[in-house]
C-alpha cells in the first residue's frame, strides 16, 4: 500500500508486512528499495497441551495494525527531547531541560553569539526541530558552571543518596572538564615560562583512549584541521580550539596485544603484580643501561592514524603505517619496541597540532597533561622531549573529576567565577622538562613521520591514476 509523503522526500512509499511465528514485523520502503522505517510487535502463542501450539488470527491482525500505525508515527515523532549525554544527566538530576553551552557549541552547531541557525536544519531535512523555538534540542542554554533550577530533585537525591536541593551545575564534555581541571593551575615557583604569561599560553592535552588538545584564546582563531573556535565552551570568556587524535591508547594496546609474545608477557607482568606496560617500562630501564631508549626505534616508524586523521590533517581516508627494517634480539625487546614505536607518533602528532595552532596565531609554551596515559612516565617524558616544552602534571591524577567538581563549586556559589575556582582547586603535582641531548634524533624521526603520510598520499594518487 502507498503511504503519503508527509515530511519525507517526494514519491511513493510502501509497507511490507511479515507475519512470523513470534512477531509481526513491518517496514516502510521507498521506490529505491531502501528501508526507511521499521516496527515490530510480538504475537501471542498458546500451548494447551504438550507439543500442541495455537495462535489467534485476531491477535495477529491486531499486531499488523499496531506495526502499521507505528510506521506512521516513529522513536522520532514521540521524542520529547534530544540530549547530549551530559545534558541528559543534568536533566535527570534536576528536571531542568536546559542545555550546556559546551555541548551545543561543540557538537550541535549552536553559536554562542547567534543561537541556532534555521537554515542548517532545513538543509539537512530536520526542520521539524525548529518547532516551538527549538524546544526538542534546547532553547535555554547555560554556560558551564551555571546553577540549574532548584538543584537536585527529591527523586534524584534519593537515588544518589544526597540531600535534595544540592546545587547542580551546567555540565562539560568529559575532555573539556579535564582541560578545566588542569589548565588554570597556579604554577608559581616551578620555573615555568607560562608563570609570567596569560593562560592562553597553555595547552591542555587529555590523553586516554583518544587524545584531545585544548587551547584557548581571547579572540577567535581559525586553525585549519582543528575544531573551533568555540566561544566559552570550556573556560568562560575564552575561545576554544580543540585538536584531537583518535584511538591513542587503543593503538598502543593494539600494537602490543597483537604481538605473539603478549600472552607470555601478560603472565610475567601478572606474576609481578604489574600492568603489562609497567613491565615493559622496566624492560626499557634495562635497555637504557646500554643505549638511549629513543634509539631503539631508529628503523621502526609508525604513522598512527589507523582510523583516519582528526587533526590537523582532518583526513578520514588516512591509514596506519608501520615501517620496520631492523632485526631484534628477543621477543620481549620486539614487544617493547612496538610499544615505544606506538608512543612516538602521538608525540609527533601533538607537535604537528601545536605547529598548526601556532601558525594560525596561538602562542603556546607549556603542556598540561591529564588522563590515563599521563600516568606513564615514558609517555610524559617523550611529550616534553619531542615538543621541546615542559609538561605539567596535576597533583590529582583524575583531572576530569576535578574539572567537574570545579563546575559544582561554581554552581554552589562558593566561587565568583570558573577562573577563580580553577586557580584555587587545580594544583601542580609534577613538572617534567624536556631533555635536549636527543633533540637532533627526535627531529629526524619527526621528518620521517611527515614523510610517511606524504608517501601514503602519493601511493593513493598513483593507484587512482590512469
Amino acid at each position: 500500500m502507498a503511504v503519503p509523503r508527509g515530511d519525507r522526500e517526494p514519491g511513493s512509499y510502501y509497507v511490507g508486512v511479515d507475519v512470523g511465528t513470534g512477531s509481526v514485523r513491518a517496514a516502510l520502503v521507498d521506490q529505491r528499495g531502501t528501508l526507511v522505517a521499521f516496527a515490530d510487535q510480538p504475537v501471542n502463542q498458546w500451548e494447551p497441551q504438550f507439543n500442541h501450539h495455537e495462535q489467534s488470527s485476531e491477535d495477529i491482525w491486531a499486531a499488523c495494525c499496531v506495526v502499521t500505525k507505528n510506521l506512521r508515527e516513529t522513536c522520532w515523532d514521540k521524542a520529547g527531547h534530544f540530549f547530549d549525554l551530559p545534558d541528559f544527566l543534568s536533566w535527570k538530576a534536576t528536571g531542568v531541560p536546559a542545555r550546556s553551552l559546551c555541548s551545543l557549541v561543540c557538537k550541535w552547531t549552536y553559536s554562542a553569539e547567534k543561537g541556532w541557525d534555521d537554515s542548517f536544519w532545513k538543509v539537512i531535512g530536520l526542520e521539524d526541530l525548529i518547532a516551538n523555538n527549538y524546544n526538542k534540542i534546547g532553547n535555554k542554554v547555560l554556560p558551564p558552571g551555571a546553577s540549574l533550577g532548584s538543584g537536585l530533585t527529591p527523586e534524584a537525591a534519593k537515588d544518589l543518596g544526597l540531600p535534595a536541593g544540592i546545587a547542580v551545575a551546567a555540565s562539560l564534555i568529559d575532555a573539556h572538564a579535564g582541560g578545566l581541571g588542569v589548565i588554570g593551575a597556579d604554577v608559581r615557583g616551578h620555573g615555568l615560562a607560562c608563570e609570567g604569561q596569560p593562560v592562553t599560553s597553555r595547552l591542555a592535552v587529555i590523553c586516554g583512549t583518544s587524545s584531545c588538545h585544548m587551547g584557548i584564546s581571547k579572540n577567535p582563531i581559525f586553525v585549519p584541521g582543528v575544531w573551533g573556535p568555540y566561544f566559552s565552551a570550556m573556560v568562560p570568556g575564552f575561545w576554544l580550539n580543540e585538536g584531537g587524535q583518535s584511538v591513542t591508547g587503543k593503538l598502543i594496546d593494539h600494537m602490543v596485544q597483537g604481538h605473539a609474545v603478549f600472552p607470555e608477557l601478560q603472565a610475567k607482568a601478572t606474576a609481578r603484580c604489574q600492568s603489562v606496560y609497567a613491565y615493559l617500562n622496566s624492560h626499557l630501564d634495562l635497555i637504557k643501561k646500554t643505549q638511549p631508549v629513543g634509539f631503539l626505534t631508529v628503523d621502526l616508524h609508525v604513522w598512527p592514524d589507523f582510523h583516519g586523521n582528526r587533526s590537523p590533517l582532518a583526513d578520514l581516508t588516512l591509514k596506519g603505517m608501520v615501517s620496520n627494517s631492523h632485526k631484534h634480539s628477543t621477543s620481549f625487546t620486539v614487544a617493547t619496541m612496538l610499544m615505544l614505536a606506538s608512543v612516538f607518533p602521538f608525540k609527533f602528532g601533538t607537535r604537528l597540532i601545536i605547529e598548526a595552532m601556532e601558525t594560525a596565531g596561538h602562542s603556546i609554551s607549556t603542556l598540561f597533561l591529564c588522563g590515563g596515559l599521563s600516568k606513564n612516565p615514558l609517555f610524559v617524558q617523550m611529550h616534553a622531549d619531542i615538543t621541546g616544552m615542559p609538561v605539567v602534571l596535576s597533583q590529582e591524577v583524575e583531572s576530569v573529576l576535578v574539572g567537574a567538581a570545579i563546575l559544582g563549586a561554581c554552581a554552589s556559589g562558593d566561587f565568583a567565577s570558573v577562573q577563580e575556582a580553577m586557580a584555587r582547586m587545580s594544583k601542580v603535582g609534577k613538572v617534567v622538562f624536556p631533555r635536549c641531548e636527543d633533540k637532533r634524533y627526535y627531529d629526524k624521526k619527526y621528518q620521517v613521520f611527515l614523510k610517511l603520510v606524504e608517501h601514503q598520499k602519493e601511493y593513493a594518487a598513483i593507484m587512482k591514476g590512469d
